[in-house]
C-alpha cells in the first residue's frame, strides 16, 4: 500500500502532468482491493467485476483533475466503483435479476469445490442486499472505518452502523438455516 505522501505525489503527477506511469502505480496499488470489493458486490461475477474495475479506473483517470483531496484517493476510487456498480445495475435491471438466478444455480455446482466455511460465507453474502454487502465488505474485509464507508456510500454513519448490524444478523440466520 502507498503511503499518504506517495499517494498525494502520484495523484498530483496525474492531475498536473497527465503522467500515465504515476496512474499505473495507483492502479497497481488499488486494483486488488477494488476488485475484491467489486467481486463481493457482483456476487462473484468475474467478468462484471473486471468490466466495472476497468470503468472505475478509466473514470478515475479522466476525472482525476476533479479530485479535491477532501477524502483519500482510495475512498474516492471506491465511490466511483460503487456508483459504477449501481449504474450498471440500473442499466441492466432485468438482466441482473436473471443473472442472480443463474448465479445461484451455478453456485450449487461450484459449491462442491468449496470448504464448509467458504460455503457458509457464500450463502451468508447472498442473503444480503447490495447495500448490506457493500458495508460488510468495506467494514470487515477492507477494514475501513465507518466514516469512510459513509463517504463511499453517501449514507449517514448511523445508517451504516445499522446496516452492518442487520447484515450480521441476516448472515447469522442464513448460516444457521444451513446447519
Amino acid at each position: 500500500m502507498l503511503s499518504k505522501l506517495e499517494e498525494i505525489k502520484l495523484v498530483s503527477q496525474c492531475a498536473l502532468g497527465d503522467n500515465r506511469r504515476a496512474f499505473g502505480r495507483l492502479v497497481e496499488a488499488y486494483q486488488p482491493r477494488l476488485r475484491r470489493f467489486l467481486m463481493n458486490l457482483t456476487m462473484g461475477d468475474e467478468n462484471l467485476t473486471d468490466d466495472l474495475a476497468q470503468e472505475t479506473f478509466i473514470k478515475a483517470y479522466t476525472g482525476i483533475r476533479q479530485f479535491k483531496g477532501l477524502s483519500g484517493f482510495g475512498t474516492w476510487l471506491y465511490r466511483i466503483a460503487y456508483n459504477e456498480f449501481y449504474s450498471e445495475k440500473r442499466r441492466h435491471h432485468e438482466e441482473h435479476v436473471d443473472y442472480i438466478a443463474e448465479s445461484m444455480q451455478g453456485a450449487s455446482t461450484a459449491a462442491a469445490d468449496c470448504t464448509e466455511a467458504q460455503m457458509d460465507v457464500q450463502v451468508a453474502m447472498k442473503a444480503l442486499n447490495p447495500v448490506e454487502r457493500t458495508v460488510i465488505t468495506l467494514f470487515y474485509i477492507d477494514d475501513l472505518p465507518l466514516k469512510k464507508i459513509a463517504s463511499i456510500t453517501s449514507l449517514p454513519e448511523g445508517t451504516v452502523k445499522s446496516s452492518i448490524f442487520r447484515a450480521k444478523e441476516k448472515m447469522r440466520q442464513a448460516i444457521e438455516s444451513r446447519h
